[in-house]
């Protein structure tokens, strides 16, 4: 039987299923009935992917509507055999000990055990195993319901009805790739929900942006209308713990609108919008900048003047990139300022550019970084670019008068990437671009992109005929 022993217990406390079991009951009634669902044949939801925001999301979903057994199954599929560290044994062991609540759960379980033996090194423990009991290895911390938990991915996901992305970008192709072999014979078209905020970018035949729904539907066939992103200024742990928050999901009318009715709850609120490419990838672009904002804070012991001076540059740059990107610019700017401003007070690029500047981390170390994640912020930081330096793009440079790559109104990103991808510069080369006394006022940016046609379709386009040369990631 799908589901935990516990949930009825945390459903009383949580999200307070017991005394609105009706509302959702219907809500629930209603998605199975536009997916065709009879008696005796539950809605399955699988989550791929158990990072912070997919494990999470799933709990959520689990918290909701788990306790509906006959009508909803809900899986998260991770990879097994990751192992968890004895420091981050340790850790979870103090976690455990200091809410009673878990405590109590875990000793009813008979898992209480193998948290003592983790914290005196006889034992190891694996990533899978602790999610079933409610912990997620990159949000150790935030303790959430318990999960099934599948490690085998064909098992995960050929009967799913819906599977919703929690992979990063990094990830996501190859994935759905093999997830496309066990899909083969299937008869009903699944909806796929992607959390993915990553982007990938190609050069030929000529420079385009791929984000992971498009990924998703060249990876599996599944018709785009099926396939949605979600997306906001969220942190998940937050968002767990009821901090009232809002997301967008973005798509077909078909499914968007029921499934925002479907997810919303009192303090998770879901709004429906039409354009999904270009929100998925403003989701990427603010991880650029994020990672500069760690650094600055960093190196001058959190100035507000200067985090001020850097988030005004780094605006005007993601104004001026939305201006290439996108028709109708100013409909993204409260989406993506809000996105952007959550991921510099408490996302994980923001930290990555803070341990980076304080040198408590490396470059060596890669972007997986244990107890965080993928850090997409730094392949985003290479991909933006090298898109942005290819001469078909050119725009008329204010003070030469001569078409530059457009990169070159961007001296944030520039120094970025020298710092994180061509290794040429420090962290402390950040502050210097902020106080190079030729560096140009970030209205005059602004003001160039708003009085010049830069919008350039093809960023977006999904050209049919492109043979991919080999990717750069976001």
């Amino acid at each position: 039987m799908v589901g935990s022993i516990e949930v009825m217990s945390r459903n009383s406390y949580t999200n307070g299923n017991i005394q609105n079991g009706n509302c959702l009951e219907e809500k629930l009634d209603e998605l199975r009935g536009l997916l065709g669902k009879v008696d005796g044949d539950p809605l399955r939801i699988v989550g791929v992917g158990a990072g912070a925001w997919g494990s999470v999301f799933a709990t959520l979903l689990q918290d909701n509507y788990g306790h509906f057994r006959e009508k909803v199954q809900i899986r998260i599929w991770r990879r097994p055999g990751r192992a968890v560290d004895r420091a981050t044994a340790e850790h979870l062991f103090e976690v455990i000990n200091s809410r009673e609540d878990v405590l109590r759960r875990l000793i009813r379980r008979c898992a209480y055990l193998k948290y003592v033996e983790a914290r005196l090194g006889d034992r190891t423990l694996y990533a899978d195993e602790i999610l079933k009991d409610g912990f997620c290895l990159n949000m150790i911390e935030t303790p959430l319901c318990p999960l099934k938990v599948v490690t085998n991915l064909q098992e995960a996901v050929w009967d799913a009805d819906i599977v919703v992305n929690g992979l990063p970008s990094t990830e996501t192709r190859e994935v759905f790739e093999e997830i496309n072999h066990y899909w083969k014979e299937r008869i009903t078209v699944p909806i796929i929900i992607s959390l993915a905020k990553g982007i990938e970018a190609a050069l030929h035949p000529v420079p385009h942006i791929i984000t992971p729904t498009q990924m998703i539907n060249r990876a599996t066939g599944i018709p785009i209308e099926n396939i949605l992103y979600l997306g906001g200024p969220n942190i998940a742990s937050e968002i767990y713990n009821k901090e009232y928050a809002n997301a967008r999901i973005c798509g077909a009318e078909k499914w968007r609108k029921p499934l925002a009715k479907f997810l919303r709850q009192p303090h998770f609120i879901v709004w429906d919008n039409s354009d999904l490419v270009t929100h998925e990838v403003m989701g990427g672009l603010k991880n650029v900048y994020a990672i500069g904002a760690g650094m600055v804070a960093a190196l001058t012991k959190e100035s507000a003047t200067s985090k001020s001076v850097y988030f005004a540059h780094c605006t005007s740059e993601m104004i001026f990139i939305t201006h290439l990107l996108a028709e109708e610019p100013e409909k993204l700017a409260g989406p993506l300022l809000a996105d952007t401003y959550v991921t510099l007070l408490k996302g994980r690029n923001a930290w990555y550019g803070q341990m980076l500047a304080k040198g408590e981390i490396s470059r060596d170390m890669g972007d997986s970084i244990s107890g965080k994640g993928m850090i997409q912020g730094v392949s985003a930081v290479g991909a933006f670019y090298e898109l942005l330096s290819q001469s078909s793009l050119s725009v008329l440079h204010p003070g030469e008068n001569k078409p530059v790559a457009p990169v070159e109104l961007c001296p944030i990103l520039k120094i970025l990437y020298k710092i994180l991808i061509s290794r040429e510069q420090s962290s402390q080369a950040i502050l210097q671009a902020l106080r190079d006394e030729t560096l140009n006022d970030p209205r005059e940016r602004i003001e160039i992109a708003q009085s010049h046609a830069f919008y350039r379709p093809s960023l977006l386009s999904q050209p049919r005929d492109v043979v991919m040369e080999k990717p750069i990631n976001i």
